[in-house]
């Protein structure tokens, strides 16, 4: 299956798995199996080790403890819509994690906005400095 240009996965790593869905269907419901299970074998596939990290992180709970990536569909009441829902699913979480983050380069803050800090802060002080109680006068 290809997700970019340059990622693609292997069609073996994917473990299909079908079982009966709830909701609306009427009778269809006590009888077809129409959800699916996706499971992709995250730690067997050859992707790079960094994608693989930020697609762990990205994953959250949708990983198992053994590296399977476990993706959940069971919005339509057909199997074939289910399982290309559940393929677009993955696609779409593989390609966001291909997405490298931009480095952060630290900046010192600008003369301007200390200023505003600091007049920010004293404003706020004479606000609380005239709550106290009434001086003698």
């Amino acid at each position: 299956m290809q997700i970019t240009p340059d990622i693609s996965i292997d069609d073996g790593l994917l473990q299909w798995e079908f079982v009966r869905s709830g909701g609306p269907g009427g009778q269809n419901v006590n009888k077809v199996s129409t959800a699916v299970q996706l499971r992709f074998d995250l730690a067997a596939s050859s992707l790079p080790a960094d994608l693989k990290r930020r697609l762990a992180t990205l994953a959250g709970k949708k990983l198992t403890a053994g590296g399977v990536l476990v993706i959940d569909a069971r919005v339509h009441r057909s199997q074939a819509q289910n399982r290309q829902a559940a393929l677009e699913r993955l696609a779409a979480l593989i390609a966001q994690a291909a997405v490298r983050p931009k480095p952060r380069r630290a900046t010192k803050p600008t003369l301007a906005s200390k200023r505003r800090r600091l007049d920010a802060k004293k404003h706020h002080a004479q606000t609380k400095r005239l709550r106290g109680a009434a001086g003698e006068e």
